[in-house]
């Protein structure tokens, strides 16, 4: 008898990262009942975080009411209490690409939702707050979650107010002496899936505003603005962040916490994999599939399939047992040589055909299902795993 491992996550607009699991295996089960498969749905800080991390830790989940992904909207949001000091909070909650359907506008909205669920956390005893900055539909630097957290900040007039994407080249000065209090021993860690500097060819705006459906004239004023606001912040707190790895994530809110409120910015998936104890789960495992809806060079930046090989090529390395890593994705892109380097033993699409991306979406857990099912047929058949089949 033979173990798996499947370490998954979401496919984003498909399947959530249970749901893949739970397809995998039953393929896998189909190719042969006698196999033990251990299922870890996984986050990488974006989407699903603080579900991932209350089913594989357990911990209990707080609802507030906040600033929604607009000034002026409302939301109630949730976030993870795993002990009574640490939590886990997903941006996304409350300026996720979702609240902003069919009115995206990178320059309009704002995370000072994001500030208040952290402040609440911090109220309710919290001293550990990892923040997962993926998903996003801010361009703001973060100021609206610092100005949640005590930030003030001034246009050349004098005037106190909340920067958006918009309005980050009307920013004169900053005053964060506030923040230290708001903040207390509590230390702050953003979980990012990318490794982009703030500005710039590779910057938020390039990569990342026209996903949030920013024009070509936006784009133009929100590189701008983003140029121009770390600028002062750096020249007032002492701190630049413009090219700090991963400060590109969600519009900048890893560059402003950081800035103003000292975070942390650190890899997701390698910080949950630490959190949701990862090497113990490879304890007698054989195998471990993962997988996502894109496999490509971005993936290297932080992605979980990419996390997950390395976590699992260390412990190979220190315990000399061979563990295969196969990727399962919805597509796959260039520079997959890159992806073998850093411990992906093979990567498969699940796609049965040229169809519509809305047909692939669909078939989703069908078509991981067919594939997880024919791969380990052949594995059964060669006898790397499970009970060898004999010749027909």
């Amino acid at each position: 008898m033979k173990t798996v491992l499947i370490a998954s996550d979401s496919y984003k607009g498909a399947a959530t990262a249970a749901e893949v699991c739970h397809a995998i295996a039953t393929g896998i089960h189909r190719a042969d009942p006698s196999i033990v498969v251990r299922q870890l749905p996984l986050a990488d800080g974006g989407e699903g975080t603080v579900e991932t991390v209350l089913a594989a830790r357990g911990g209990r989940r707080v609802t507030a009411t906040v600033t929604g992904v607009f000034p002026g909207d409302t939301v109630r949001a949730s976030y993870a209490l795993l002990t009574e000091t640490t939590a886990v909070i997903e941006m996304a909650a409350t300026a996720g690409l979702p609240l902003a359907a069919g009115h995206l506008d990178p320059g309009a909205t704002t995370t000072r939702g994001v500030g208040e669920l952290i402040r609440h956390a911090i109220e309710s005893g919290a001293t550990e707050l990892l923040i997962g900055a993926g998903g996003s539909a801010t361009h703001d630097l973060g100021l609206g979650a610092a100005w949640a957290l005590g930030a003030r900040f001034y246009t050349a007039e004098g005037e106190d107010f909340i920067p958006t994407g918009s309005r980050l080249r009307e920013l004169d000065r900053v005053d964060v002496s506030a923040v230290a209090d708001t903040l207390g021993s509590a230390r702050l860690q953003v979980l990012c899936d990318i490794d982009n500097p703030l500005t710039g060819p590779q910057g938020a705006t390039a990569i990342f505003a026209p996903q949030k459906g920013a024009t070509d004239r936006q784009l133009i004023d929100l590189e701008a603005g983003m140029v121009h606001a770390e600028a002062v912040i750096a020249r007032d707190t002492g701190v630049s962040v413009a090219q700090l790895p991963g400060a590109a994530a969600a519009g900048g809110l890893a560059a402003g916490l950081a800035s103003v409120a000292g975070a942390s910015v650190v890899s997701g998936i390698a910080t949950l994999l630490d959190l949701l104890a990862f090497e113990d789960q490879l304890t007698d495992c054989d195998v471990v599939l993962t997988g996502e809806g894109r496999l490509d060079g971005q993936s290297l930046s932080g992605k979980v399939p990419v996390g997950v090989a390395r976590a699992t090529r260390t412990v190979a390395a220190r315990t000399g047992r061979a563990i295969p890593v196969i990727a399962l994705a919805g597509a796959l892109g260039d520079e997959l040589e890159d992806l073998y380097a850093e411990g992906l033993t093979a990567v498969f699409p699940i796609g049965s055909g040229p169809q519509s991306l809305q047909a692939a979406i669909r078939q989703t857990t069908d078509d991981l299902t067919r594939e997880s099912e024919n791969l380990f047929r052949l594995l059964r058949r060669v006898g790397t795993i499970g009970v060898p089949q004999a010749s027909q």
